[in-house]
């Protein structure tokens, strides 16, 4: 079996903490990281969370940060390889993590793995995908420096909604005729490649 892990300095540094974490208080902890591991550029717990844990877990600010950042480290690379609980438990005890903290890794990835590991497989790499598409054309007849002027122009409207908050935003792009016709191409080309695809 492959080692998901690698046992570096910070990764030893930080099992020697976990390892004096109180079990149902680590489970709770490694509940909560899973639950926010699928949301990009989001905290697992806000300021004043991390504060109420350092004095929970009897931690400083560095050494929970450490913590935290190890426990969100060994659930990504479970993900990343669909680990089995009992294959990640042993990959952890590996590490030197003591076997009851490593069966609470085990316990909170068999609960909440697969529906994380579902979850990101559907989520798309894109952070906003498209929801609407408008459009207008406009015509400039004229201009101070030239009185005949003949210059189309369409501007697309993009509806586009993000992935985590749910919220649709607008973007307008403006092309003239050879732009459009350019973009035109490009995604005639993405069709193609899409088509030969399926």
């Amino acid at each position: 079996m492959t080692a998901i892990i690698k046992e570096t300095q910070s990764i030893k540094e930080a099992v020697t903490f976990i390892n004096s974490i109180d079990a149902n208080k680590l489970s709770r902890l490694l509940s909560r990281i899973l639950q926010k591991l699928h949301l990009k550029g989001e905290r697992t717990f806000s300021q004043e969370e991390e504060e109420k844990l350092q004095t929970a877990l009897s931690l400083d600010k560095k050494t929970l940060s450490l913590v935290l950042e190890t426990a969100s480290f060994i659930l990504e690379q479970a993900v990343y390889h669909s680990v089995k609980p009992a294959s990640l438990k042993q990959q952890l005890e590996a590490i030197q993590l003591t076997p009851d903290q490593a069966e609470v890794f085990a316990q909170a990835w068999a609960a909440a793995g697969p529906e994380l590991v579902d979850r990101l497989r559907n989520r798309s790499f894109a952070p906003s995908t498209l929801e609407q598409v408008g459009w207008q054309l406009n015509l400039q007849m004229a201009s101070s420096g030239q009185a005949k002027l003949k210059n189309p122009s369409a501007v697309l409207e993009l509806g586009l909604k993000n992935q985590d908050s749910e919220t649709q935003e607008k973007v307008f792009v403006e092309f003239s005729h050879q732009e459009l016709l350019d973009f035109y191409n490009k995604l005639e080309m993405v069709q193609g490649q899409l088509d030969s695809l399926t």
